[in-house]
């Protein structure tokens, strides 16, 4: 029995070091990505301006790019919490649509939870948002929740830690490369 808890032990601290890494990979990427964006936003708009900015900052957006690329893996491989509405007769996953007003189509994400508290979080304010909802919890791999919503065009991606975050990772980005 003593075996059985300390490999569950061992397991839920490893999630938690690796959900540790994700956060990190894309604290990192969004500090970065603003750090650009704010230089960016000073430019004239000229071709010359961008192809010097770029010659000028390559090495922070490559950086951008790896961090990316990492957060790309991870999201693959590492379970998340999703949250359903559980008021319907039937559960619903939660979705963010993100689409304009003028859109036909609805397009949304999926928000996931790196843990625990994040969830509570979100449920929180989503509460605030629709009422009093009843919200149920449930751990997917993130190629899973994106294999369960393939077949449906509107979906764009999922979003980590929303809303608390602003973060977004493309439904097409999810991969490993050694597939």
């Amino acid at each position: 029995m003593l075996i059985c808890l300390k490999e569950t032990y061992f397991e839920e601290l490893f999630i938690v070091i690796i959900m540790s890494e994700l956060k990190e990979l894309i604290q990192k990427f969004i500090e970065l990505d603003d750090s650009l964006n704010e230089k960016a936003e000073q430019l004239e708009e000229s071709e010359e301006a961008y192809e010097k900015f770029e010659a000028d900052h390559i090495d922070q957006i490559n950086e951008l790019n790896e961090t990316y690329h990492e957060i790309e893996h991870m999201v693959f491989h590492e379970e998340f919490i999703i949250v359903s509405n559980q008021s319907n007769e039937e559960k619903e996953v939660v979705a963010l649509i993100i689409s304009d007003e003028e859109a036909e189509d609805e397009e949304f994400v999926i928000p996931v939870f790196t843990d625990e508290e994040e969830a509570e979080i979100a449920i929180e304010e989503f509460k605030e948002q629709f009422g009093e909802i009843e919200f149920t919890c449930e751990k997917k791999a993130g190629n899973e929740i994106v294999e369960d919503h393939h077949d449906d065009e509107d979906f764009v991606g999922l979003a980590i830690n929303a809303p608390q975050w602003d973060f977004v990772i493309a439904t097409e980005d999810v991969h490993d490369c050694s597939e």
